[in-house]
């Protein structure tokens, strides 16, 4: 669903890369540090993510984070982004809903999925939004969802009864669960949160909770 960026400062100050690096694929090479910065901000949040470590586990010079995001700040703005240009996609509004749930509980499990960087987002929250652009994206975003929801419910697909906001949060919390919660997880399925097992059983299960009888 989608990721926030929360307060801190972290922009770098901006150099050409040496020639060795321009050599490199440009394109390679940012998706690299984004993969590491999904990795490292998923495990300790934007304030606790080290600029070095993501360079670390991309295998670049941390120069090159400054040079392409601007820093940590642009960076996360950039996950954000990369974050919702998925969700789109992968995501597509005529998907059945039982279908769609399933598909955002497996990517809130994946790493690169950014389940667990929502969490953090959210207990870091301030109450204020400190970048209105990354903010209006998101909320436009969350509108569209709310309004498909309502176009669910007209064609009969969800129960017309429930608040479609109310709905999209609950949809969302609930598909972040595994994520969020794994040592619950662990305790009730027996198993680790991100097995094939339990990811399969649970999205199932979320699945027929959320729709009809039939629909899933």
């Amino acid at each position: 669903m989608t990721t926030e960026r929360r307060a801190g400062k972290g922009a770098g100050r901006r150099r050409a890369p040496a020639p060795h690096e321009r050599r490199r694929d440009p394109e390679r090479t940012k998706a690299r540090i984004l993969d590491a910065a999904i990795e490292e901000f998923s495990a300790k949040g934007f304030a606790g993510a080290r600029v070095a470590e993501i360079a670390r586990r991309a295998g670049v010079n941390v120069q090159l984070i400054a040079y392409y995001f601007d820093g940590k700040e642009g960076l996360y703005r950039e996950l954000g982004r990369r974050w919702r240009a998925y969700e789109a996609e992968a995501f597509p509004d005529d998907l059945p809903f039982a279908e769609m749930t399933k598909r955002y509980v497996r990517a809130s499990v994946d790493p690169r999925g950014g389940g667990r960087l929502l969490a953090w987002a959210g207990l870091a929250d301030t109450g204020q939004d400190d970048d209105e652009e990354e903010a209006r994206e998101r909320n436009a975003r969350l509108q569209h969802e709310v309004e498909a929801i309502r176009e669910r419910q007209r064609s009969g697909e969800l129960d017309d009864r429930l608040d479609p906001a109310a709905l999209v949060l609950i949809a969302m919390s609930a598909a972040n669960a595994l994520a969020v919660y794994p040592q619950l997880a662990r305790g009730l399925f027996g198993a680790d949160a991100t097995s094939p097992e339990v990811v399969e059983r649970y999205t199932e299960q979320l699945a027929r909770f959320l729709t009809r009888p039939g629909d899933s």
